[in-house]
């Protein structure tokens, strides 16, 4: 069985049979969807108080990974280069549409991290929860999901020009809504305006990191079938479960968590956090017998922990319908993700 991580494996035509048979887009769509509610909506980074941001968040987030996603399998590439593009829309989000990581923190107790017109602490934990709960979670439960298409894209080239103009759209509304209204009038801070330099450093990131996943199409990240075998599901979603809640003990650092901590120990804990975790989902999924179950684990460890660190930024003066809300929302995801579980161990009960 190949790897999830083994970006050179074979991958089926895009759309077999009638090629003038019009392909379902109920992947494509519940990808949309996805993106933005498990990284947002469940996560708690928007309330249902103001559940209406939803809308520009799907036209970033949602097409934002359904284009990464649609370039990956046309490109027959693999994690290697979903993982850099995910990167690149992080950057993206950070420093070029909403700025987050360039202007000062809305609502840090201490200027932590902040160095040359940077929120480096920040920048780290956000290009991490983005690239993963943005792009890498949403896909790998949307092919879950759909299993028969997990190897195709699901647009054609029409709709794929389609969602590159809702992304563009969508990003413009979302750095309007929060540099130029919300910041100034919400949260009653000054209009922040980067140094073009600043700009043009980010956009020449977002090219390199798109031409790197590009020249690693064909690298292969994992070598399935290692002699050693892999832990037992339950392991593999306690341990992620663990190690997702570092990233955002990362990000309450840069909100003045631990303003005494020295930021170059922050700094490189962070990076050591982040490929640590990596290699060692590398190596798991290297390992003999990973299967279904295990790539659920993954997902259900990663959403179980946003959700739960996902309870402390309601703290801040959140309404009781946010509470409630938030709640009865990830109870559902919770119950849906188990539902989901057991149908896939009865698929892999069957193939066995």
């Amino acid at each position: 069985m190949k790897s999830p991580l083994d970006s050179s494996a074979p991958l089926p035509e895009a759309i077999p049979g009638n090629p003038a048979e019009k392909p379902s887009l109920a992947p494509a769509f519940t990808l949309l969807l996805l993106a933005p509610i498990i990284a947002e909506v469940l996560m708690g980074a928007t309330r249902i108080s103001v559940i209406y941001v939803l809308i520009p968040e799907i036209m970033v987030w949602g097409c934002g990974a359904l284009m990464i996603r649609e370039a990956v399998r046309r490109w027959r590439a693999g994690w290697a280069s979903m993982i850099l593009l995910g990167l690149a829309l992080a950057v993206a989000e950070e420093c070029v549409i909403q700025q987050t990581s360039l202007a000062p923190l809305v609502g840090a107790q201490h200027v932590y991290g902040r160095f040359f017109g940077v929120n480096w602490i920040y920048l780290l934990g956000l290009l991490v929860y983005e690239c993963v709960w943005v792009v890498l979670v949403p896909v790998e439960l949307t092919e879950m999901l759909f299993p028969a298409r997990r190897h195709q894209p699901w647009l054609r080239k029409r709709g794929l020009a389609i969602s590159g103009i809702v992304f563009l759209i969508g990003s413009y509304i979302a750095w309007y809504a929060w540099t130029q209204r919300a910041r100034p009038m919400v949260f009653h801070l000054p209009k922040y305006q980067p140094p073009l330099l600043d700009i043009a450093i980010a956009l020449a990131a977002i090219l390199l990191l798109i031409l790197a996943a590009l020249r690693l199409r064909t690298v292969r990240l994992s070598e399935p079938g290692r002699a050693s075998s892999a832990p037992r599901p339950w392991f593999v979603g306690l341990a992620t479960f663990l190690l997702s809640l570092l990233c955002f003990l990362l990000i309450g650092l840069a909100y003045g968590a631990a303003p005494r901590l020295p930021f170059r120990i922050a700094m490189v804990g962070g990076f050591v956090w982040a490929a640590f975790s990596l290699m060692l989902i590398r190596g798991w999924a290297s390992s003999a017998g990973w299967r279904e179950m295990h790539r659920f684990a993954l997902v259900f460890g990663a959403l179980l922990a946003s959700m739960s660190a996902g309870f402390i930024t309601l703290a801040g003066g959140a309404l009781p319908i946010d509470w409630i809300g938030k709640s009865v929302l990830n109870v559902i995801a919770v119950v849906l993700m188990i539902r989901l579980g057991q149908k896939l161990r009865l698929r892999e009960a069957l193939k066995s």
